[in-house]
């Protein structure tokens, strides 16, 4: 982890750096609370994925928590107490001071960001709550043994408010998930798997390596096309076939000219590997 180290940013609570090419980590780390996030740490891992988004060579990024208990617990409880200001306040103001001001749902809203590249979650141990809500907004989901997946909201007299129940149902059979969601009862890694609710679980010690495997192996596909199949595969779960299908014949158009596509095809006559530019 030497290139790691060497390009490692700190913010408050997170810490990222890019261990190969075209890949950047960012991990939670606050370990002593089960990743939990405080305001101060909404706003870095907000800053953390939009730094992502804007970096013109990383082109996958790896989600995972510090230490072998927690991925993410949402809140951290202790430092989110209820608010002061009003909601309607919060919502119209800016999304730093909507933070700050209690909103909590702008620090995990990836949406918001516009993101626009793959996402993988290395789930190194619990995931409650916004937790689960931040796995479930990525793109891809891991798991080691250990790591367990719950909703709890429903238990303290509130609701997941970033997309965790319309993602779960999108994700999950329906009854699993109403389940999670209306009991507020966590599954394990074993169940996940069944449920579809994670690839692959791998051995603690695997996780993160193999997470970064599979993004090094995305980040050399040719990005405007990794871009645009994602695109499609994300949007075309809310559109009639025939719709979804008619886009894509649109955006393989679009994709059909560029320097890319033709240095692929290059690349394959001339038995080498592809040199993408993203162009």
């Amino acid at each position: 982890m030497d290139r790691e180290n060497a390009k490692a940013a700190r913010l408050p609570g997170i810490v990222i750096s890019e261990p190969a090419e075209g890949v950047m980590l960012i991990r939670i780390d606050r370990p002593h609370r089960l990743n939990a996030l405080a305001p101060q740490t909404f706003l870095a891992l907000r800053a953390a994925f939009a730094g992502f988004r804007d970096h013109p060579g990383a082109r996958v990024a790896v989600v995972t928590g510090t230490g072998d208990r927690g991925f993410c617990t949402g809140a951290d409880l202790k430092e989110t107490l209820p608010p002061q200001t009003p909601f309607a306040a919060s919502v119209f103001a800016g999304d730093e001071a909507g933070i700050l001001d209690g909103n909590y749902i702008r620090g995990l809203d990836l949406d918001r960001l516009q993101i626009g590249k793959p996402v993988i979650a290395a789930i190194n141990g619990h995931a409650l709550g916004g937790g689960l809500e931040l796995a479930l907004a990525c793109d891809i989901r891991m798991a080691a043994p250990n790591a367990t997946f719950g909703l709890p909201e429903v238990r303290s007299g509130s609701i997941p408010a970033v997309g965790g129940i319309q993602r779960l149902m999108r994700t999950m059979a329906h009854s699993a998930a109403m389940t999670m969601i209306l009991t507020g009862e966590a599954i394990d890694a074993k169940a996940a798997l069944a449920a579809g609710l994670v690839s692959q679980v791998v051995p603690l010690e695997e996780l993160l390596p193999q997470a970064l495997a599979l993004a090094g192996r995305i980040a050399a596909n040719a990005p405007l096309a990794v871009k645009a199949a994602r695109m499609l595969a994300r949007d075309g779960l809310d559109m009639p076939i025939p719709q979804a299908m008619q886009l894509e014949q649109f955006v393989w158009g679009t994709l059909r000219e560029t320097h890319d596509r033709v240095e692929g095809r290059r690349a394959f006559a001339e038995k080498r590997a592809p040199r993408f530019t993203g162009r």
